[in-house]
């Protein structure tokens, strides 16, 4: 690309008004003011010839990089282009621009300004009022000026001078404001800095005619554990409602803008949606914001290369990260590599993901060979098991209901626990003894752990863990585990069923049990208990009901099996 090239609205410009702007980038600045007069009246002068505003964009050393003609906001470089130096640092760029009216920079140019995270940015009032020529050339008049410049404020992004001339401008010491500007950024910067390994999310959320706003809240609500699960911390949410995502940002023109400044002010390092994004909507996202985004999948999936533990776990979470990923390999570009670390970019397939899309159609072929040979080796236990007689019940629910706090407290197993989602990955199967306390007859039973429920799971999660969640449809009941201590538990229950629903064997029969009895009042337990009558109630991490749930598990296993034989 010429080093003179001139951006924007160049329509209309004759050859000889062209050169004008082009002889701008011979100009040198001094590295400690602002502007000069002369240089200021020059770009007065162009400005007010051909009618347009003027903007020329200087770095440090005071090199003109970039001229355009059209607002801040229509000539601003893209963020790719901009150094990336983080929420502590401006960019060591400052803008010189024109304007024909006298007035106040607008919002939509200080907001370019923060978004271009410029040194400072000077506007020019340019007036032909005092238009004169000399020798053949014409000479501007600076009406006045406005000196604008970022502020590490949590309640404002920016500050404005009052109009000032263009002598009080040129004699502004550079130097002094943006050393003093960056120490103020650097010492902000420092109070919110979280750890290094953690990514600074800002979330997105669209609210869209098919969600209620409780619905909505919730999933936000969801998100945000999700990222803080995966690493992250969340720093902002930025909300919109809209009729319909919009097809090539998901949200406006004017909230991508809100979300760029947003995420310069806090110095996040990555935008996560609430929704899934389509490879073209993630380009486009990226090279407006400037930082990474990825949606509410890339969280799971990377959640998930972090939980797997076994050899099969790892398997299938590789098979679902480059199914995903393969049609978003093309557009990265090298300044939105995913092989850095952080949400998203780990797992067993992080290496894969740069590699041609024949490579990785290849890989994935071998994995999915791998995981149907999972398949039959489970469906070989099972059956294994089934000719021993031995009931199997698959416990299963929405992601930290409790389940693996369960199986741990009904036959000792020492599952991984914690209160977060997707705390344990890999399907586990612990025998339980039980025992009728009618006639005294014992059965031993296999209880098996599976991967938690989210709404709307992931289809290739869905896909790649087939062999995981085959062992619900061939189990003999289903044990629904349900947090009643979440708000949102009757969408909860909802998205179980919907993901059963959807299995291609239909599940046996299921008992539905609320846990985390000891963290609810009587309201929430009088509305559940109305809503399920035959459910029953216990708290797994307080041993509370499981007399009663061992003898339930003893009537629902003569019933699946006296049902499977009929």
């Amino acid at each position: 690309m010429p080093i003179e090239t001139i951006y924007g609205h160049l329509q209309g410009l004759k050859s000889s008004q062209l050169k004008q702007l082009q002889r701008l980038y011979h100009q040198r600045l001094p590295g400690d003011r602002l502007t000069t007069p002369e240089f200021a009246q020059r770009l007065a002068a162009v400005s007010t010839e051909i009618g347009q505003p003027v903007c020329a964009y200087i770095n440090r050393r005071g090199q003109v990089i970039r001229v355009g003609v059209g607002t801040v906001r229509q000539t601003q470089i893209p963020p790719l282009e901009l150094p990336r130096y983080g929420a502590e640092r401006l960019s060591g760029i400052r803008c010189i621009a024109t304007q024909l009216k006298s007035e106040p920079p607008s919002e939509g140019t200080l907001t370019a300004m923060a978004l271009q995270r410029l040194d400072a940015l000077v506007i020019l009032v340019a007036s032909g009022g005092g238009f004169e020529r000399r020798g053949g050339g014409a000479t501007g008049y600076v009406q006045e000026a406005f000196l604008a410049h970022l502020v590490p404020h949590p309640e404002a992004s920016w500050t404005v001078s009052p109009a000032m001339s263009l002598d009080m401008i040129a004699q502004q010491d550079f130097l002094d404001l943006t050393e003093s500007l960056e120490t103020e950024f650097q010492r902000e910067f420092v109070a919110q800095q979280v750890d290094a390994d953690h990514d600074r999310a800002l979330l997105v959320g669209v609210l869209t005619g098919r969600l209620t706003a409780q619905a909505f809240q919730d999933g936000l609500v969801e998100l945000a554990r999700l990222v803080e699960t995966a690493g992250g911390e969340v720093m902002h949410v930025v909300r919109q409602k809209r009729t319909h995502p919009h097809p090539q940002t998901v949200v406006g023109e004017g909230k991508v803008q809100e979300i760029a400044l947003a995420a310069q002010t806090v110095g996040a390092s990555l935008v996560v949606f609430d929704r899934d994004l389509s490879p073209a909507q993630v380009r486009n996202l990226e090279m407006q914001i400037g930082v990474r985004v990825v949606d509410r999948t890339e969280v799971i999936l990377d959640i998930f290369a972090q939980r797997a533990q076994t050899g099969a776990g790892k398997l299938q979470v590789e098979l679902a990260q480059l199914e995903y990923m393969m049609p978003r390999l093309a557009g990265r570009g090298r300044s939105m590599s995913r092989l850095g670390g952080g949400i998203g970019t780990r797992g067993p397939g992080e290496t894969k993901l740069e590699t041609d899309r024949r490579a990785i159609q290849r890989r994935i072929s071998r994995l999915q060979n791998d995981v149907n040979q999972l398949q039959a080796h489970r469906s070989r236990l099972r059956q294994r098991r089934q000719n021993h007689e031995v009931p199997s019940i698959a416990v299963v629910g929405y992601t930290n209901a409790g389940k693996s706090t369960l199986l741990n407290a009904l036959t000792n197993a020492e599952v991984y626990t914690a209160d977060q989602l997707f705390a344990t990955l890999d399907p586990t199967s612990r025998r339980l003894m039980l025992t009728d306390a009618v006639n005294h007859q014992s059965l031993e039973i296999v209880l098996t752990d599976t991967v938690g429920f989210i709404h709307d799971l992931p289809p290739s999660l869905m896909d790649a863990f087939r062999a995981t969640l085959e062992e619900v449809t061939e189990a003999d009941a289903l044990l629904h585990v349900v947090d009643l201590s979440h708000p949102a538990w009757q969408s909860q229950i909802r998205a179980v069923m919907a993901i059963l629903s959807e299995m291609p064997v239909t599940p046996g029969p299921a008992l539905v049990v609320f846990n985390k009895i000891d963290q609810v009042n009587g309201d929430a337990l009088a509305l559940a208990q109305s809503e399920f009558p035959q459910a029953l109630f216990i708290s797994a991490s307080d041993r509370l009901g499981f007399e009663t749930l061992r003898q339930r598990l003893l009537q629902l296993v003569h019933y699946a099996v006296s049902y499977r034989l009929s």
